[in-house]
């Protein structure tokens, strides 16, 4: 495939934010209102969008119904109605300084890092500097690499949204290998080491390399699994395509699986709409003949994919395509869940209709999942006990691993979203939720 991109546009595309953002609202819907209440709430969270998908992903005769608008253009539910109030007013006012004292303020409110990802997630040496990286799980090594701390498009859901804002004390970052090579010849017992962010495949790839190419080296023999979280299939799909940029990084993944690493490619995939493009499928078609197995996962949304057939869709799209589908995650409690979230009961009914529509093959994702602070928990169902009904739980992984597959109960709440509004069923679950009565 020939693309008429220049290097830098090939590895990064043009993108939208900022006060662009109110200029393109009115230009492709016609309302301003929409404009606004946009460009207000993106004083908070974050927003960007590239060229690809304003162009090619969203149907604007749709718009703001269109669900690729809605997972990535901010809309005013996304915030609290008093926060909204206080930043438009500031807005109003042209009072900078107001609306980033304001902004500040309101982002503190969003559990800006859930699951104790700060205070519980970020190892501690005195001389390793592990602030750019996560180990929650002993053999997982999460690295934060500072170049790929951005995306090509942000998504309004996403639980990493504190990346992305103008607040250094928010964002986590390793600027540079060192730091994770160190912690790994420490720790043998890691085995998985994931590059996210951020998508590490904003970075020009010898600096991805530079995180990747000591995983090679004789002494990290005990790494066996190599995983780069990345939206760029979706978001900017000519980051596999086109240039020199996108040889070389389908070269070293090449290099990554003939050295015997199992190395994973974890898609993020919110709707069969990022599936549906030449471009999308030539770059997976060109991502899977590295040797490469590419794994597909997303929280399920509001507005975006609250529907067991965008779900069924979606995973015999990836199917298809050969992505395995991996997860389905119950959206976070922080940022814009207000807008996105759904009940538990709710996610796990799109989650069980879903799978009714799909062959074997399709049914590889676990789900609903929430990944809270003990770990990843997943919804297996709802059951009738003695005493009424009741969520039956399980870990999938835990900080405890004794607690992984041992199924336990929670009271059933139909209003509940997320892992801290559940309470134990009975005496034998309380180990489950920390001893919790």
């Amino acid at each position: 495939m020939t693309l008429a991109l220049d290097s830098h546009t090939a590895l990064n595309p043009r993108s939208v934010s900022g006060d662009r953002l109110r200029k393109l609202v009115v230009e492709r819907t016609g309302d301003p209102v929409l404009a606004h209440e946009a460009h207000v709430v993106s004083q908070v969270l974050p927003f960007k969008v590239s060229s690809y998908v304003v162009d090619e992903l969203i149907d604007w005769d749709r718009a703001p119904d269109d669900p690729i608008y809605r997972l990535t253009f901010p809309h005013r539910d996304m915030l609290e109605p008093e926060h909204f109030a206080v930043i438009e007013q500031a807005v109003v006012q042209g009072d900078r300084a107001g609306i980033r004292k304001a902004a500040d303020a309101v982002r503190g409110s969003l559990n800006p890092h859930p699951g104790d990802q700060m205070s519980m997630n970020v190892p501690q040496h005195d001389d390793i500097d592990g602030s750019g990286m996560q180990h929650k799980y002993a053999e997982t090594l999460l690295v934060f690499p500072r170049q790929g701390q951005t995306c090509h498009s942000y998504c309004g859901y996403c639980f990493r949204w504190a990346q992305f804002v103008d607040q250094a004390d928010l964002r986590m970052a390793v600027s540079g290998p060192e730091a994770m090579t160190r912690y790994l010849d420490r720790h043998p017992m890691i085995t998985d080491v994931l590059l996210t962010g951020g998508d590490p495949l904003v970075m020009r790839t010898d600096l991805l390399a530079s995180y990747l190419e000591p995983l090679l080296e004789p002494e990290r023999e005990h790494v066996d699994t190599v995983r780069i979280g990345t939206k760029a299939v979706s978001f900017w799909p000519y980051r596999l395509l086109a240039g020199p940029e996108a040889d070389s990084v389908l070269r070293l993944l090449e290099r990554l699986t003939a050295a015997g690493k199992h190395v994973a490619v974890m898609l993020h995939l919110s709707h069969v709409a990022e599936l549906q493009t030449d471009v999308a499928k030539a770059a997976l078609a060109r991502l899977a003949s590295t040797g490469a197995v590419l794994r597909a996962q997303a929280p399920v949304v509001r507005h975006v994919n609250d529907d067991p057939r965008a779900w069924a869709d979606l995973w015999q799209a990836q199917v298809r395509h050969n992505v395995v589908p991996y997860y389905m995650f119950v959206e976070r409690d922080t940022g814009a869940r207000p807008y996105y979230g759904l009940p538990l009961a709710r996610a796990y009914d799109i989650y069980r209709e879903a799978l009714q529509q799909v062959s074997g093959l399709g049914r590889t994702a676990r789900g609903p999942v929430m990944s809270a602070s003990p770990g990843k928990v997943v919804i297996d169902g709802v059951v009738e006990l003695d005493g009424g009904r009741a969520f039956a739980l399980r870990y999938l992984q835990a900080r405890n691993p004794q607690m992984v597959g041992r199924p336990f109960f929670a009271v059933y709440d139909e209003q509940a979203q997320w892992w801290d509004e559940l309470r134990p069923y009975g005496p034998r679950d309380r180990e489950f939720f920390g001893g919790l009565s």
